[in-house]
């Protein structure tokens, strides 16, 4: 989409990824296969750029959570490399797209802003957030290097939905039409922040904007969180989505802490044989509290320096373009989701078996 919006400016442009666009590119966007992770492919996918939009990164979610070494490689290595190839192109601006998680670790926040200091890396339950973390100073440290000065600023958006959004949306559709999706978790009162892809391309291109010698260079150095300026309860939000999709939604509600403790298992269980069975983690301990934690951060920072508005967008336009990729319950079609609900239940059995042997071992060891 940011690819997009720049060609419809009158840009050339250069998509730089280790897998090709999900559709036909328009005119003046060319895709390069590479992998963040080779200085060489870097330096030749960066030859000839001014602008550079770093949005490579690995473990966000799932069992890619788990995989420490891509994501040490990927995340601080690959932002090495980025920022090696850039201040050897002589490029002008960088813009690196970040997370709430480089501050947030668990802790309740309602309406915090950049004055946030880092959370310890220490403290982060994953390696998804400390690498970004690590990233994120870095480009933030390299404001001002290079052979021509390269100004540079990092942009820490919500969670990401829309159409076509290719990382949390689908797994979640594919959890519902499993029928696992049977319960919510924690405060119903909770809070936390999306952002509309298209909300989150015009903070991308005015950050970009805002890092030239027109806008007196105010991005630079500077980080900034994104995202609608609605805080809404996580399942609240995805609501209209399984219903729009003909699914119903889950009335059961757990306890944060038991579905903590229990991707806590899941976690080491993936540890113990992930190298046999890379089964997808239903939730990761980084999910859990991700999304049955209430933090929402403020946008007036973005809205002040960068003139960031976000539009006000729903799920309308989500359920239209899954159910155009045939997804969506039909008539008669509910057969799978109750065979998946007993598999579930099985799962959960075997959860609660396990928490039992646990406890009994640390009473009678």
């Amino acid at each position: 989409r940011l690819g997009c919006a720049l060609a419809s400016q009158g840009l050339d442009v250069v998509l730089f990824d280790a897998s090709e666009p999900p559709r036909p590119l328009p005119e003046g966007v060319r895709f390069v296969r590479g992998d963040v992770r080779d200085p060489s492919e870097v330096e030749r996918a960066l030859r000839g750029a001014t602008c550079v939009f770093h949005a490579a990164s690995f473990g966000m979610s799932g069992r890619e959570q788990l995989n420490r070494k891509r994501i040490e490689a990927v995340n601080v290595g690959g932002t090495r490399n980025v920022l090696r190839a850039a201040r050897a192109a002589g490029v002008r601006r960088l813009v690196y797209t970040s997370t709430y998680n480089v501050v947030f670790g668990g802790q309740v926040v309602r309406g915090g802003d950049e004055s946030w200091p880092y959370l310890p890396l220490r403290l982060h339950p994953d390696h998804y957030s400390r690498t970004k973390a690590l990233a994120e100073m870095a480009v933030l440290g390299a404001d001002g290097a290079g052979r021509e000065p390269l100004r540079t600023c990092a942009l820490r958006p919500a969670g990401i939905y829309g159409p076509g959004e290719q990382r949390h949306l689908p797994r979640i559709v594919r959890y519902v039409e499993r029928g696992w999706f049977r319960f919510v978790y924690g405060d119903p009162e909770s809070r936390v922040d999306f952002v509309h892809v298209d909300n989150l391309v015009q903070a991308h291109l005015l950050a970009a904007e805002a890092l030239g010698p027109g806008k007196a260079h105010r991005a630079a150095g500077q980080a900034y969180f994104i995202s609608d300026g609605r805080p809404v309860n996580n399942f609240e939000f995805f609501r209209p989505l399984v219903e729009g999709l003909g699914y119903p939604f889950p009335a059961l509600r757990l306890p944060l802490g038991l579905v903590y403790f229990l991707a806590f298992l899941t976690e080491m269980l993936h540890r113990a044989v992930g190298r046999l069975c890379d089964f997808q983690p239903l939730l990761t301990r980084t999910e859990v509290y991700k999304t049955g934690v209430t933090h929402y951060f403020s946008t007036e920072k973005a809205r002040r320096e960068l003139g960031y508005e976000p539009r006000q967008h729903g799920l309308e336009d989500v359920v239209r373009w899954f159910r155009s990729r045939g997804h969506g319950r039909r008539a008669g079609g509910g057969a799978a989701p109750r065979r998946w609900h007993r598999c579930a239940a099985a799962l959960l059995r075997l959860a609660a078996a396990i928490i039992l042997m646990i406890i009994t071992y640390c009473i009678f060891r």
